[in-house]
């Protein structure tokens, strides 16, 4: 992968977006993590307004810190980065406190957290005329549809879509991103601990891309480890219980004749 033109070309179509629909500038949230961090710098290297929005809810401290010191790392280099910080703690409180108590609803709730965040991003896109950029890399919104259905999925632009998560970590290194963040587990964040992306889908991202490439290729399955079968199997079972997030929801066409009449 040429990193140097792939960057410069995200820049350039951010850009091109931008002037080409009137938008005033953009508007991100930054969770600590990888992604956000590699979507921030682009956004930044448009020379055009970026707010960086952090939007704590019970939050583990390790990610609120390197959130913070990456925004502070933009806001060092690129004078059209401004920042805030949007305690969303009380937010989801209050809305947990009006639904009716029930067992078993934690990926409910994680979910809530990332549906209160892209509301929160909306707000100051409306307030601003800024447009919200996405975070989702291929192999999450692609791949195993990890991202959460009108939360972090819920975005006008996505201009990392298109690059594997190894891809993003090499860009990450070339637009000098913050070590910590280069080298921190990926986590989404959403259940107010340490658990990793790879504890939550049972393999690792590496693992992933290969067995979607695999897909992708109709690659025979003789010869292959008891592991890559593992690997290859949990990618299968995501992408298809996943597809309603991938796929444009469906309509219900009405036959042209019970129109006309």
């Amino acid at each position: 992968m040429n990193i140097p033109k792939v960057a410069e070309h995200i820049i350039g179509w951010l850009s091109d977006y931008i002037e080409q629909t009137g938008i005033k500038g953009m508007v991100i949230g930054i969770s600590g993590g990888i992604d956000s961090a590699v979507v921030s710098a682009l956004c930044a290297r448009t020379g055009k307004p970026v707010l960086c929005l952090e939007m704590p809810i019970h939050q583990v401290l390790n990610q609120v810190s390197r959130g913070k010191r990456h925004i502070e790392f933009l806001k060092e280099r690129y004078s059209n980065v401004k920042s805030l910080e949007v305690e969303l703690t009380s937010v989801f409180e209050e809305f947990v406190a009006q639904i009716p108590p029930v067992q078993g609803n934690d990926l409910a709730l994680a979910n809530t957290r990332s549906r209160l965040r892209m509301t929160t991003l909306y707000y100051f896109a409306g307030l601003y005329g800024y447009m919200v950029v996405g975070t989702g890399n291929k192999i999450e919104d692609f791949g195993v549809g990890f991202f959460t259905k009108y939360g972090d999925g819920g975005v006008d632009v996505s201009p990392i879509a298109d690059l594997m998560k190894s891809e993003v970590y090499k860009l990450a290194e070339y637009l000098d991103i913050l070590p910590e963040i280069r080298q921190a587990a990926p986590t989404d964040g959403l259940f107010g601990d340490n658990r990793t992306d790879e504890d939550q889908l049972g393999a690792s991202y590496d693992e992933l891309e290969w067995a979607m490439k695999f897909s992708e290729n109709k690659s025979e399955e003789d010869g292959l480890s008891l592991r890559e079968k593992q690997v290859l199997s949990i990618f299968r079972r995501l992408n298809r219980i996943n597809q309603h997030k991938m796929n444009p929801i469906p309509i219900c066409k009405i036959p042209k004749e019970y129109i006309n009449n």
